[in-house]
Order: structure tokens, then sequence, then C-alpha cells
């Protein structure tokens, strides 16, 4: 391992770079690369030993286009990669691929990029990684369409009229996946699967249309691919990371996966259900962005982080989630950005848009909790 490029969890990556001795090791800012220091020299390590330090983008770019770099894994939530994720494919690294942001920010210009260097994505999210090993089955001009899978989230049940007042820790509960929060609030709005529709007609090169999403609780199946003949292939395995991050790490080759196998001694009942549209109104917010191009998805994405935040700090409800994020597509057209450079600042101009929506909500729902002056003690 030449790199480790990590965000704020200094104990984690003091952990990693014991055990992987990198050469570089890289932080989000100046005060978590103080604090890596003080790890460092409490865990015994050598100076002599220590990795080269860095911090910030320009740093984490470095550390990814070195030439002792051969595959690249980008795995930072948001669009703090981005940057650093398209430099490596400009520059012919493959990369494996499990944010989801780099192609729902930037889909065109990092496809574009991809092209021409010959880069190979390979993705590592689950549903991804799925349909990649289904497409291997058969010629692009055969499929008819992809369909992904959703576990339902946490309120699959909920009525429609509870969600209002459901809290961040049952949002945190996911039935099957263990993830970090905003991919977890994500799930259970289906926005993570909005984003997942996204990225799928980037890497596969679909239309929206031939994109399809079903819920399958038991999360057995993660992709499934229709092919012109009617044939459908299914991707299945556990519920275990280890294996699509395995498989892009070794594609083409399949290596022995610490991971458990299905016993088909057992009996098993799958069940299958379309989403719901109107209790879950994200996942069709993600469809029209796809559908109206441009910068669109990059406004999705930066709307949707900024409403999660919200949601978890308890300053807006459930619902309001999908009210900052559609507010906010409302109030910034889409336009064809040129540069990853443009794309950072519709995401910058897009996230105070969406900050001040979730102001005006958080204040109308605090304005509305509070009787009126005097009424107190009507009949």
């Amino acid at each position: 391992m030449y790199s480790l490029v990590a965000g704020r969890n200094v104990e984690s990556l003091t952990t990693q770079i014991l055990e992987f001795r990198p050469k570089v090791a890289v932080v989000a800012t100046e005060t978590e690369l103080l604090r890596l220091l003080d790890c460092l020299r409490d865990s015994g390590l050598p100076p002599s030993d220590w990795p080269q330090l860095g911090s910030g983008a320009a740093a984490r770019i470095q550390a990814v286009i070195a030439p002792e770099v051969h595959i690249v894994v980008s795995a930072i939530v948001g669009v703090s990669g981005l940057e650093a994720t398209y430099e490596a494919i400009r520059r012919g690294k493959n990369v494996g691929l499990a944010n989801k942001e780099v192609l729902v920010a930037a889909g065109g210009l990092v496809m574009a990029a991809a092209r021409e260097s010959g880069t190979e994505l390979l993705p590592i999210d689950s549903e991804h990684n799925g349909a990649h090993q289904c497409l291997r089955a058969g010629r692009r001009n055969e499929v008819r369409k992809l369909l992904l899978t959703a576990s339902g989230g946490p309120f699959r049940r909920t009525p429609a009229s509870a969600l209002e007042f459901v809290t961040p820790q049952q949002a945190l509960n996911h039935p099957t996946w263990k993830m970090g929060p905003r991919i977890t609030i994500d799930s259970a709005t289906l926005m993570n699967k909005g984003f997942e529709v996204i990225e799928a007609c980037w890497l596969f090169g679909l239309a929206p249309s031939e994109v399809q999403v079903v819920v399958h609780p038991q999360s057995s199946i993660h992709a499934m691919v229709e092919y012109s003949d009617g044939s459908v292939i299914a991707q299945v395995s556990a519920t275990d990371m280890r294996m699509p991050i395995q498989y892009a790490l070794t594609y083409p080759d399949r290596w022995e996966a610490p991971v458990p196998r299905l016993d088909w001694t057992q009996e098993r009942h799958w069940e299958f259900h379309p989403p719901d549209f109107e209790k879950f109104p994200l996942l069709k917010l993600a469809y029209q962005s796809m559908e109206a191009g441009g910068s669109a998805t990059c406004t999705l994405n930066a709307a949707d982080e900024v409403a999660v935040e919200a949601f978890l700090e308890g300053s807006i409800p459930f619902p309001g989630i999908a009210e900052v994020v559609d507010q906010t597509l409302q109030q910034m057209p889409p336009r064809t950005p040129r540069s990853i450079q443009e794309i950072l600042e519709i995401d910058q101009l897009s996230r105070d848009v969406a900050r001040r929506v979730s102001s005006n909500l958080s204040n109308r729902a605090v304005a509305g909790s509070v009787p009126a002056e005097g009424a107190a003690g009507k009949a």
C-alpha cells in the first residue's frame, strides 16, 4: 500500500498506519494533522518509520496520482474526494468506486475523463458491483433493463402520516446494513437508491428509464439484469462488503473471499415490491434530476447532504429532507458544468440555498408549535 487518505478519524488512521505502513498518509485539515502527529508519537513507532504526512485537497491529489499508485479506492463521503478521484482517472489509474457523489455530482466530466484515459471504473457499492457482474453475461445491446434492489429501510411499513414524527435514532436503525449516518438516513428516505440510479446510468451507459428500483427486504439479491430474450441474471451473495471490495481490487479474476456462504439447504423467502414514490419523494426527484441533466444531480446531492444534517440535528422533520431538496432544485436551474472547479462552485451555491431553505423550514416549524398570543385557556 502506497498511501492512505482519511478525513478526521485520526485514531483509525493511526491503527491502519501501524498495520499497513504506507509511504504517505493524508488527513482533512491541519488540525487533524497535528492530532495525527500526537497519535504517532504515542504509538511508539519510530519517526524514521512514519509515512510522509499531509493534509487538504492538494495532498489528497498527490497521494493518488503518484507513479507508485496503480489502483485507487475512492470512498470519501461527499464531494471531498471528487478532485482527487478525477485526477486519478485522468492519469489512467484504475478506480474502485465506493463514493456515489463522484458520479452523482460530476458524472459527465468523470466518464469523459475515463474514456479519454482508458481508466477502468470498478464499482464497490454492492448494487453496482452486482450489476457489473451480471453485465458480464451479455452484450450491452442485449440489455433491456437493470434492476437495483433496495431493502426499503426502517420505514418500509410505516404509514406516510407517521413519518413526520420519526426521530433520527429511529432513522439510523437500518434493518440490514451498518453504515455511516448520512448513508443510513439516505437509505431511510430512499435517496440512496436514487443516487444509485444516477450512478448506474453513468457507469453502464443507461437511460433513467432503463434502471428500475425494486424493494427486496431480504437484501440477498443485489442487482439483476434483464436481457432482450427475457432472461434475468441476478447477483446473489451475503450482505458482506468484503466481497465487492475484493472483486474490485482483483478484477477480472475472482479470489476466495472470507465471507459467509449462503446455505441453499435452508428454506428461503424472497419478497419484491415496487417502491412508493409518493411516500419517498426523493427517489422521484433523483430520477427527475438525472433526466434534467447538467448540474441538477450535483444540486440534488448538495441539498440532500445539508438537509440530512439538519434532520440529524433536530432542526427539521424527516419529510423536511425532501422538502429542502425539492425547493433547492427549484431555485437552482441546471446548467452544463465544464470543469470540476465549476462543479464545486455549484455544489457550494446549492448548499447555501439549501441552508436558507432548511432554516426557513425550521423557523416555520418553531412558529407553528407556539400558541398564538391569548390563545391559552380558550374553549
